[in-house]
């Protein structure tokens, strides 16, 4: 065990190598392999890792890609990779540092690890923790919480639920070691015992032994813990909360593929409403099985964040509802006043700066949210959407063209007018059918501040409408013929398929 704030005594002085070599070991450490385990998983020798790992042979590109695909660690290992090479010479990286506090008994969490698995029926969750006693007394014990909620947007409902079946140990089938490798098993002890929640004091000590391992100040240690729980009492939500000081967090996600996953990222604090995370979540197809990975590095205190995934394989009644899908995207949903105000135009070129930024937010969201529904018709996403009262849209059309606009307007129309069925991420659950022109002219402002007219005809046409129509503070419901009255999703038929004309 290393202590905090030092190195393992193998590691090289060249800094160039310990960025990559020490992302490595934590890695393995948190996926709880052997050297040997490791080199067996990556296809590579156990000498050839061995030097990897202690900084006297340098990574190749493609053994860092196949290390942080084995090891999923959420981009943190592509990552570790990229600093290494951009390194100068001579440029000294240590280990993270821990800051000293005076609290008797404060712990520092130096990684935070979960990893859920699915198979269709239960849900497994196996948490481990590298704690450090960054105080003056020795700790003890150690509390979890294990808190469901099967329907989070219906608290009457799981509220019923659970008093009519509520979560049990039996179910639960908890199970804790202390050590690296599950060196030893540990006792605990139920602090609180409710429908839908459990707290639970995990002890530095072995069942029925009395042997007892406190955690000493200045020591550090692994622990691991596995529960289940069943999907009748799970909900399609995963959520960490940070209550510790920590270093890293991270999560992974191991699904049936049969389900046909796709899951995003929330998160949350004291002071800020949820927004999608900072970073992306990763995606790894493998035989019959979809894993999804996340990591991040100091994750402020009170933040939370919160994992949620939709399976589309389902029947409907099991599906998580669209609209919720889109706002936890991070898609400003019907009923939010920025909606309904008329977006900021840009002064260009001098905002040039500004209006990039907002196109890249708005291509980071549409990737958001194309991993989570098919366009077969194309779409758009315009800054209101996304929380920014500014004159920006894009739109992607079905043959994979992405159109910028900025400032547009609609100053011509022409070629009749059709009707067709249209959706909106921001109210997904339905869909109507909107009459547009065929043809329309959009006056629109390029980034170094000329005015430009495009035409765009048909489908496209009706995806560029509608985006300029969000600039403007108007939504597709307002354009319906009276008398004609949205349908529900489930009701329309024609997803994941062109136009017709």
């Amino acid at each position: 065990m290393t202590p905090a704030g030092t190195s393992p005594a193998n590691e090289p002085a060249n800094t160039q190598v310990n960025v990559f070599a020490l992302e490595l070991r934590r890695w393995r450490d948190v996926r709880g392999l052997s050297l040997r385990a490791l080199a067996a998983k990556l296809g590579y020798s156990r000498p050839y890792v061995s030097k990897i790992e202690s900084g006297t042979e340098k990574p190749s590109e493609a053994f860092a890609a196949r290390a942080e695909s084995i090891l999923q660690a959420g981009g943190a290992l592509r990552a570790a990779f990229a600093e290494f090479i951009a390194a100068r010479p001579g440029t000294v990286r240590s280990p993270v540092a821990v800051e000293s506090r005076d609290s008797a008994g404060s712990l520092v969490v130096d990684h935070d690890d979960a990893s859920l698995s699915f198979d269709g029926l239960n849900y497994r969750l196996r948490q481990r923790r590298r704690l450090i006693n960054d105080g003056s007394e020795p700790i003890t014990r150690y509390l979890i919480r294990i808190s469901v909620d099967r329907y989070p947007g219906d608290p009457e409902r799981s509220n019923h639920l659970y008093q009519e079946n509520p979560l049990t140990w039996e179910e639960i089938d908890l199970h804790a070691w202390y050590g690296e490798n599950r060196t030893e098993p540990m006792t605990w002890t139920a602090h609180h015992d409710r429908d839908a929640f459990k707290e639970v004091w995990l002890m530095f000590s072995e069942p029925d032994s009395g042997r007892h391992f406190p955690l000493y100040p200045g020591q550090a240690c692994w622990i691991d813990y596995e529960y289940t729980v069943s999907a009748a009492h799970w909900g399609n939500w995963f959520q960490r909360a940070v209550r510790l000081p920590t270093n890293r967090l991270s999560v992974r996600l191991d699904f049936p593929a049969e389900l046909e996953p796709s899951v995003w990222g929330l998160e949350t604090s004291m002071t800020a409403e949820g927004q999608p995370f900072r970073t992306p979540i990763t995606h790894q197809a493998e035989p019959g099985r979809a894993m999804y990975s996340w990591s991040t590095d100091h994750p402020p205190l009170h933040a939370r964040y919160r994992l949620e995934w939709d399976f589309r394989g389902r029947s409907d009644d099991e599906r998580t509802p669209p609209s919720r899908v889109m706002a936890g995207l991070g898609i400003a949903q019907e009923g939010d006043e920025i909606l309904r105000e008329v977006a900021r135009p840009f002064d260009l070129p001098a905002e040039a700066e500004d209006a990039r930024r907002v196109i890249a937010e708005l291509n980071s969201a549409a990737q958001r949210v194309a991993q989570a529904h098919v366009f077969g018709k194309g779409m758009g996403i315009a800054a209101p959407q996304i929380g920014i009262s500014r004159a920006a849209a894009i739109v992607r059309t079905p043959n994979g063209d992405t159109i910028t606009l900025f400032n547009p307007r609609i100053v011509e129309t022409g070629g009749g007018e059709d009707e067709q069925y249209e959706g909106c991420l921001s109210f997904f659950d339905l869909r109507g059918r909107v009459p547009r022109p065929l043809t329309i002219h959009v006056e629109h402002t390029d980034i170094d501040g000329n005015t430009r007219i495009a035409v765009f005809d048909r489908g496209v046409a009706r995806l560029v409408a509608h985006e300029v129509d969000h600039l403007h503070a108007t939504l597709y419901l307002d354009h319906l013929k009276p008398g004609v009255e949205p349908i529900s999703v489930e009701q329309y038929r024609g997803t994941g398929a062109n136009w017709a004309y």
